[in-house]
């Protein structure tokens, strides 16, 4: 069973208290309506499929509901840290170095 940290409720709990939401960190167009169908296709449809560490979104489906970061090694699925929504991105290489 994968045990996920909520930033917001500071609790860590079972991964069936939350959705997973898709990479984090994806910018929206600031007019979609000026972009290309094919940049737009790029934007919705197109995404990093990591091995190793890997940005991800994450919702407290059960608990406050709220969106929140974190960085997932999509091998061993452990979850180096999880981080509140709009927060600047960890340097993976950080996070690497704490563990070890």
């Amino acid at each position: 069973m994968l045990l996920i940290h909520c930033p917001y409720c500071d609790e860590t709990l079972p991964e069936v208290e939350f959705t997973y939401a898709g990479e984090a960190h994806i910018v929206r167009p600031e007019n979609p309506s000026a972009v290309t169908d094919e940049e737009w296709e790029s934007f919705l449809f197109l995404r990093d499929n990591v091995k190793g560490n890997h940005y991800e979104r994450w919702r407290h489906f059960h608990g406050c509901g709220r969106y929140f970061n974190a960085v997932r090694n999509t091998i061993t699925d452990k979850f180096l840290t999880t981080y509140e929504a709009g927060a600047p991105r960890p340097s993976i290489e950080s996070l690497t170095e704490k563990g070890k």
